[in-house]
């Protein structure tokens, strides 16, 4: 059963310590949209059944990536996205929407997510992996 909208936008509050809900929606609009372009196939739908449909959407209808960015260079994509973020303030947005994510999607579909990613993305999902 998909987390419900004002769940994970709460989620995404408390982990980013944003000041408003509406903070939190811009910065998983981005993420999720960004994220959606590095998955494919079954675990892109699979993670979409697991999230709010309005992020459900964002994921599987994202721009196509002309390759996988490595965890450094999406967050840069992130900070360019998002007005008036740096690099440092993406990171913390990325891992209050990634880590909700990881949170509404379980640990079996995150592993399934990381092992589309490069390497890195572990730490962005809030879940190290081992090495």
């Amino acid at each position: 059963m998909p987390m419900r909208r004002e769940s994970f936008l709460t989620h995404v509050q408390e982990r980013g310590e944003y000041e408003t809900l509406e903070d939190a929606d811009r910065v998983a609009r981005v993420v999720l949209a960004l994220l959606g372009a590095h998955l494919v196939g079954t675990v892109r739908s699979e993670l979409a059944a697991r999230l709010p449909e309005t992020y459900a959407l964002i994921l599987l209808n994202p721009l196509e990536a002309a390759e996988p960015l490595s965890p450094e260079r999406f967050v840069r994509a992130t900070a360019a996205w998002i007005e008036g973020a740096t690099e440092t303030t993406a990171l913390w947005d990325i891992g209050a929407v990634l880590s909700t994510t990881a949170a509404a999607a379980g640990d079996v579909l995150t592993r399934e997510v990381l092992l589309q990613l490069p390497p890195g993305y572990d730490l962005l999902f809030g879940h190290p992996q081992p090495t």
